[in-house]
């Protein structure tokens, strides 16, 4: 079993940028694809960004071109490198694991395991 532990979360204005980790312990991350998800208030938790376990990484239109994830297999840790903050970006973001490499990874209820969660709120 893994547990993931997100962190990076703040208060950030507009324009801003921000960088989200997730760290894996319990197992070696680099045999598991990790996304991200993020819940707006009042709206339903959507897909954000993945990595797969071969290193392949897909996003939503929503954060396409401002958005990155990436992984230090060697650090056990996920990050999410977000770039250009709008308002529209606040929630609670989300990282999720599970082994091996699949091809629905925009469904949550694809993955394993999940963290707690870390706030984003994009403000002036």
């Amino acid at each position: 079993q893994v547990q993931l532990m997100e962190s990076g979360g703040e208060l950030v204005q507009p324009g801003g940028s921000l960088r989200l980790s997730c760290v894996a312990s319990g197992r070696v991350l680099n045999y598991y694809t990790v996304a991200w998800f993020r819940q707006a208030p009042g709206k339903e938790r959507e897909f954000v960004a993945v990595i797969r376990r071969t290193g392949d990484t897909y996003y939503s239109d929503a954060v396409k071109g401002r958005f990155t994830i990436s992984r230090d297999n060697a650090k056990n840790t996920a990050f999410l490198q977000m770039n250009n903050l709008d308002p529209e970006d606040t929630g609670l973001y989300y990282c999720a694991g599970r082994v091996g490499n699949f091809d629905d990874y925009q469904r949550q209820d694809a993955y394993d395991y999940w963290g707690q969660g870390t706030q984003v709120t994009v403000s002036s």
